[in-house]
């Protein structure tokens, strides 16, 4: 038994049953491909939380937060760690006069709708992003003119690494077009919206001309949304360049570049994470060749290894934020 294989059974032997070895990951993910988590945790609530942050002191080994998976791509070698998932934990919200505090596993869609029925305005764009509340923090989601920041007042974050969180305000998270300062080890629990009275028939007119926009013009299936950020918001689109290349509906091997949207790249039934990794590297090296622009990924890849050959747990993790 390798020591590797010590740690692993160390998790399952202190947080069981909410522990299970070698849990698939694909499911969890909307690319629906790739490996399984050496541990998959479900806590139920902060004492599970504080016994799984002593698991962590105690094993050495790699976290991954993982919410509904809409951008996320495991390596199909899989994560070789914790991975931690709040449904059974964060699942919830509550309406506070005009905020809503929302569990990091609510669907933003879900809970879109929701606010609007109360007569809650102004997260009407949410309806359209197909994540979770904590993964919107941790991406600072957003769409059709509205983003997490521009609503957010604070979070619930625990650290797992140090074994406790508080709430921490909006100013202190590092959010950026898509992206914060938040480390992988640092979970968000709940988000604190900001919200304003509003007209009710309005707001559900603009949800459903938001999910009518996207079902003409973005494709559904196997994929994690826009794979590109747009190198110049407003202005120029990732989309755009892809297209220019000519690389509209191109196949590598078991993925490709969705014939309807350029920016999005499709995984398939039975095929592998190497694949989309392969033409997520390879539209990127085209776009620079051609139009002179580096494409950045807005994917967080997962067990994929770095030219040197190191396996890298969770690539473009922030570096975290001081509780």
């Amino acid at each position: 038994m390798t020591a590797h294989d010590e740690r692993l059974d160390h998790v399952i032997a202190v947080l069981a049953p909410i522990a299970e070895r070698k849990a698939a990951l694909a499911p969890l993910t909307t690319y629906r491909v790739g490996g399984s988590a050496a541990v998959l945790v479900k806590p139920r609530d902060r004492d599970d939380l504080e016994r799984l942050a002593d698991v962590v002191a105690a094993t050495g080994l790699p976290v991954l937060v993982v919410g509904r998976g809409s951008n996320l791509l495991v390596a199909d070698t899989g994560f070789p760690g914790i991975a931690i998932s709040l449904a059974e934990l964060a699942a919830t919200h509550r309406i506070e006069g005009d905020q809503v505090v929302a569990g990091a596993a609510v669907a933003l869609p879900q809970l879109a709708r929701q606010v609007v029925a109360t007569g809650l305005a102004g997260f009407e764009w949410a309806v359209g992003v197909p994540g979770s509340v904590g993964g919107a923090v941790r991406m600072n989601a957003g769409g059709h003119g509205g983003d997490i920041a521009t609503c957010l007042v604070d979070v619930d974050l625990f650290d797992i690494r140090l074994a406790r969180g508080g709430r921490v305000d909006v100013s202190r998270l590092g959010l950026h077009f898509r992206g914060s300062e938040l480390a992988a080890h640092q979970i968000v629990l709940d988000a604190r919206i900001q919200l304003r009275a509003g007209d009710r028939l309005a707001s559900e007119q603009e949800l459903n001309e938001i999910v009518r926009w996207r079902r003409e013009h973005q494709p559904g299936g196997q994929n994690a949304g826009s794979v590109f950020v747009n190198p110049i918001p407003g202005e120029l689109s990732a989309g755009e360049l892809i297209d220019r290349c000519g690389l509209r509906g191109f196949v590598l091997g078991s993925a490709s570049v969705s014939s309807k949207h350029a920016n999005f790249i499709q995984g398939s039934d039975g095929g592998s994470a190497a694949d989309v990794v392969a033409l997520i590297e390879h539209v990127r090296r085209r776009v620079a060749d051609e139009t002179g622009f580096l494409l950045r990924s807005e994917v967080r890849l997962i067990g994929f290894a770095n030219d040197a050959g190191e396996v890298l747990a969770v690539a473009d993790d922030g570096p975290g934020i001081a509780l």
